[in-house]
């Protein structure tokens, strides 16, 4: 075998084991941007589920408090002074609760964002720019 035949096959075998590390490296990026993509959702599904649990239990505490409006309203009509007035404080009391409690719910959902993998698809952005530029060297 002459010398360039030698370099030829060698050129070849080292082009080989590049392509092979670098659909190594990509497979184990795509699988480590996958998990990272979970642990993104599960982060964000749970802010959801507490935010979606505020709204449920201020719809609840309104509902009490719509109730207790109606109880004053009865109470009112029955009784002129005392029993309206102790109804509609407590009418008062269950309609702030249910306020806060909106706020809340709304605050979370708001601090949980939009239901998609942002840091995950930047990082895979980021990922195939970087490959690109070194594919062109």
């Amino acid at each position: 075998m002459s010398t360039i035949e030698r370099q030829t096959h060698s050129t070849d075998e080292s082009m080989s084991v590049l392509v092979s590390r670098a659909s190594q490296q990509i497979s184990e990026l795509v699988r480590e941007e996958m998990q990272l993509a979970r642990a993104e959702m599960t982060q964000k599904g749970k802010r959801f589920g507490k935010g979606g649990g505020l709204f449920g239990a201020a719809g609840l505490i309104g509902i009490l408090a719509a109730q207790a409006l109606a109880a004053t309203c009865i109470a009112a009509l029955a009784l002129i002074l005392p029993v309206w007035a102790s109804a509609l404080i407590v009418t008062a009391v269950l309609a702030v609760v249910a306020a806060v409690t909106a706020m809340a719910g709304k605050k979370q959902i708001a601090d949980a964002g939009a239901p998609i993998p942002e840091k995950t698809i930047g990082s895979v952005k980021a990922d195939l720019t970087e490959i690109k530029e070194k594919a062109q060297r």
